[in-house]
């Protein structure tokens, strides 16, 4: 454990990062790391500075199938939530939970996560309401990730693309819950579709759901 970022990074910038927060290993034993407890955690715990939640499992479960098993923590919340998670949570050091084999069997969430930047240009807060949803845009270089996740509650929101240079057209790849996301929580959603800047999109967020994206 470690107690919460007081201004330590001020002497020691060398310091990368921290836990000092519930985060995902605690599903092992606790009902603690719930997507309550990650719809609060960018507006409390992230603004004192890099918090190391470690996002990214593929260990998906439902409110109702959640189990304890602390040598094989499943994650309350959908595969979409929790790849969203690695965008939301900031920290210039990552990991990813789960034994590399199921990596390897999920290539294609896996090579979405790996290529997510650990180091950001740009961060634009967007409809977002602490405990209950959290929407937002962060940009490297000249590709802008956008990430939302929701508590409990299955949502549908509007995600607006004002923050690109409006009439400008982009490629969008998606990871987004599936149509049995609420039932099985590892069912989701890959897409690529093409936006423009300036467009409003509508998205719908399962039970513990999530939504990420690379726009390019």
């Amino acid at each position: 454990g470690a107690y919460r970022p007081d201004g330590l990074r001020r002497a020691y910038p060398n310091v990368l990062t921290r836990e000092a927060l519930v985060e995902f290993e605690q599903n092992g034993g606790t009902y603690k790391d719930n997507p309550d407890n990650r719809c609060m955690l960018p507006f409390i715990r992230n603004v004192a500075g890099p918090m190391d939640y470690i996002p990214g499992t593929l260990n998906n479960a439902t409110k109702k199938t959640f189990r304890f098993n602390h040598d094989t923590p499943m994650g309350q919340g959908t595969r979409a939530h929790f790849m969203a998670m690695a965008v939301i949570a900031e920290s210039p050091m990552q990991m990813l939970p789960d034994p590399q084999s199921d990596y390897y069997k999920e290539a294609e969430c896996t090579e979405f996560l790996v290529n997510i930047p650990v180091e950001w240009d740009e961060i634009v807060p967007l409809d977002s309401r602490i405990g209950d949803y959290v929407t937002m845009a962060r940009r490297s270089g000249d590709s802008w990730y956008v990430a939302a996740i929701t508590d409990w509650s299955p949502r549908k929101m509007k995600l607006d693309l004002s923050f690109l240079p409006k009439g400008k057209k982009y490629k969008m790849e998606i990871f987004k819950d599936g149509i049995n996301a609420d039932i099985r929580a590892i069912d989701y959603k890959h897409e690529f579709i093409e936006v423009e800047g300036g467009e409003v999109m509508n998205i719908s967020l399962a039970s513990g759901g999530g939504w990420v994206a690379k726009i390019f």
